[in-house]
């Protein structure tokens, strides 16, 4: 088992959660199903492992500043497939 992740929520009201999650090398998530749309942007450069329904696994790399969207109902797993701690910050939109 992989130890977690540290996740800090930054901000929680009636519109948005702003969430930070801090990985050590090999840290995850945790399997999850996002309830809302989010958007997640890295702080650090992110080799991102990312572990799907039905057993399949890929690999993403991001680079500091940039951005993505997702909508609700996304499950995965996220896990620091990289050599350095990363960072990024997730955005729900409620």
């Amino acid at each position: 088992m992989r130890q977690p992740a540290t996740a800090t929520v930054l901000v929680d009201d009636d519109r948005v959660r702003v969430t930070r999650f801090d990985f050590e090398p090999g840290q995850e998530t945790g399997w999850h199903v996002h309830g809302h749309d989010y958007v997640v942007t890295p702080v650090t450069e992110c080799v991102l492992l990312l572990e799907e329904p039905g057993g399949g696994t890929r690999e993403v790399t991001m680079a500091p500043g940039a951005a993505y969207r997702r909508q609700h109902g996304v499950e995965h797993n996220v896990i620091n497939g990289g050599t350095s701690p990363m960072t990024f910050v997730e955005v729900e939109l409620k």
